[in-house]
């Protein structure tokens, strides 16, 4: 596959890594483990946001001195979403130079780029369902989710009975 840099908007997909489905199907537990925590670190940014806010509607910019009561912690609630925000962002774009696209934390929603019959598309894994099924375009979404060809299921399966 040609992996030349190509101009913004060309339609291209150059993503960092194809997975096959039972690579996709290896990384389900990994992934099973970490989407609790990010969502975990997403409320706990929404609580931190909160009280952020109502310091701010409380005491306006007044907060931010040195001798306010309230200083301390506003400086705690700073450093704890910069904090936070790090470490999600880390993760993501972990998972993203991987190939590993989160779509929906909520509902625990996972594309790995993959090939199907020659096009780059989006192996797509939802939490609760038991392995990689699905697929849809990278251009498209949930809405446009297909079961994987038998083929590539069948393949995938010889070839991780294979290696054990």
């Amino acid at each position: 596959m040609d992996r030349t840099a190509q101009p913004k908007g060309s339609g291209r997909v150059d993503p960092p890594r194809l997975w096959n489905v039972s690579e996709a199907n290896a990384r389900l537990g990994e992934l099973a483990e970490l989407l609790p925590r990010l969502r975990g670190w997403v409320v706990r940014l929404g609580e931190v946001h909160e009280e952020l806010k109502r310091l701010g509607e409380f005491w306006g910019r007044d907060v931010d001195a040195h001798d306010h009561p309230d200083h301390e912690l506003k400086a705690r609630l700073d450093s704890e979403w910069k904090h936070l925000t790090r470490r999600l962002e880390e993760a993501v774009g972990a998972l993203r130079r991987e190939g590993i696209e989160l779509k929906d934390l909520e509902s625990g929603l996972v594309d790995f780029y993959g090939l199907v019959n020659g096009e780059v598309v989006f192996l797509c894994w939802q939490r609760g369902e038991s392995g990689v099924g699905f697929y849809h375009p990278v251009v498209g979404g949930y809405r446009d989710r297909r079961p994987i060809p038998d083929g590539l299921r069948s393949t995938a399966s010889a070839r991780a009975r294979e290696s054990t």
